[in-house]
């Protein structure tokens, strides 16, 4: 009882590691900005076993240090993915604690690749 007690009070705890907010369509709109920035922030061999057409790898961990070599601007829209949101909630607060001040966490490579490819085949809207 006394472990299970204590496994609940960490899942429970503000501590556990969860995704921050995934918003693919955000995301989706940020990239059609001009001067955005789409970020894989998996490791290597993630990266090296399929990305999105366009994305920089810049790995979760080195975030903070190397965004400016892909946005010095810190008003440039930079959209995050990782496989499955937690790593690239992680990226944007620190983008945001950075200063950043358009960072989409768009979520999980397969969910979001699904998502630009579900938007490229509609027709483009010319009302809105």
């Amino acid at each position: 009882m006394r472990h299970f007690l204590l496994c609940l009070s960490l899942a429970l705890s503000p501590l556990a590691a969860q995704a921050g907010d995934i918003d693919s369509a955000a995301a989706l709109h940020a990239l059609a900005q001009p001067g955005a920035v789409l970020i894989d922030v998996r490791s290597q061999e993630e990266f090296a076993s399929g990305a999105l057409p366009g994305a920089k790898l810049i790995p979760h961990g080195d975030i903070a240090a190397r965004i400016a070599e892909v946005a010095p601007d810190k008003n440039t829209p930079v959209v995050l993915y990782c496989r499955s949101g937690r790593r690239s909630s992680i990226a944007q607060n620190e983008l945001q604690a950075l200063g950043y001040t358009q960072v989409i966490n768009a979520g999980g490579y397969d969910q979001f690749k699904l998502a630009r490819d579900n938007q490229s085949e509609s027709p483009t809207c010319t009302n809105c």
